[in-house]
């Protein structure tokens, strides 16, 4: 996640809001019992993608290339299959590095889970598993930003594969974020279903540290109200809540994330969006940030209402 000038955010803010088209019925669905969770797997994945031996997983690195193989291993593990493209994007676009402007090649990772009952609409649900990498000797793990928004989306593959949902749903591991958004913007230009099709994207961008302020925040309604209806009757779990904004016009500067993260390109290309994400903390990046300072039962929390919302969300578009 990376904050933007006001000025950018704004205009996309005004400029999208005014074209979203609210969908009939504002019944939100039932709400969804998540079974009891074994979190062996969350916390095994938050630790490997986060240790050092992944190098800060910056795109086009052999840490970046480690991280890709582990992901692409967990999602075979689960029997996620490919997308109509294939597991892996390939893509080569200039971004930014602390030495000005670099051509970088990365790769996103694609799997799906068909649904069971509205066969022709996606869900497309992102987490960016690149961080900056190596800087003056120092790696930056990366824990929160992003190795913990992975690890939340690959629990929900894991639930959504033993219990399928009613839309097909893309999972999406996007390289490039750090670099500018870069395999988000190739995601939506060469997709593998139509934008047409996607119902919505759901992007996980630094869950993990929701105990600094209580929330797990959620950007977009303002863009879309509609999905608040949905929302609203979703239950703390612990001590962590939803907690809606950093989205409105009166939101400026850092405090706006509507195009922080890879959810931007999305909003962009008119696909609706909501953005779920942890508060700014002051190991964020920087090298302390790190596996020992995600408290467990926050990180926990904050997925099960990740994918409590999931949930609500699936059943209310298929209304």
């Amino acid at each position: 996640m990376r904050p933007l000038s006001a000025s950018l955010i704004i205009a996309a803010v005004l400029g999208l809001a005014a074209c979203e088209t609210t969908p009939a019925t504002s019944t939100a669905a039932p709400p969804v019992a998540v079974e009891t969770a074994d979190y062996s797997q969350l916390m095994d994945d938050l630790r490997i993608l986060s240790a050092d031996d992944m190098q800060g997983r910056d795109t086009g690195t052999e840490g970046g290339a480690k991280a890709r193989d582990y992901i692409v291993g967990r999602l075979e593990a689960m029997g996620i299959g490919p997308s109509s493209m294939g597991r892996l994007q390939p893509w080569e676009a200039q971004g930014r590095s602390p030495d000005g402007p670099k051509t970088f090649n990365g790769i996103n990772i694609l799997g799906v889970i068909p649904g069971t009952r509205v066969s022709d609409k996606y869900i497309v649900v992102t987490a960016h598993y690149d961080h900056v990498g190596v800087r003056e000797g120092h790696v930056y793990n990366g824990a929160d930003d992003n190795a913990s928004g992975v690890a939340t989306m690959l629990e929900l593959a894991k639930r959504l594969k033993a219990n399928p949902p009613e839309h097909n749903v893309l999972i999406v591991a996007l390289d490039g974020e750090e670099r500018g958004l870069l395999g988000a913007k190739e995601f939506v230009e060469a997709p593998p279903v139509p934008l047409s099709s996607m119902a919505m994207n759901i992007n996980f961008d630094m869950t993990g540290r929701a105990d600094v302020d209580g929330y797990l925040w959620v950007t977009g309604t303002y863009q879309h109200p509609y999905f608040r209806t949905a929302l609203d009757p979703v239950q703390p779990r612990g001590s962590i809540r939803l907690n809606f904004g950093k989205d409105t016009p009166q939101d400026t500067g850092s405090d706006n994330w509507v195009m922080a993260s890879d959810h931007g390109m999305f909003h962009r290309a008119g696909v609706p969006f909501l953005y779920f994400g942890v508060n700014f903390h002051e190991d964020y990046h920087k090298p302390s940030d790190d596996f020992e300072r995600i408290s467990p039962a926050a990180f926990q929390s904050a997925t099960e209402l990740a994918i409590d919302s999931f949930h609500r969300l699936d059943g209310w578009l298929s209304r």
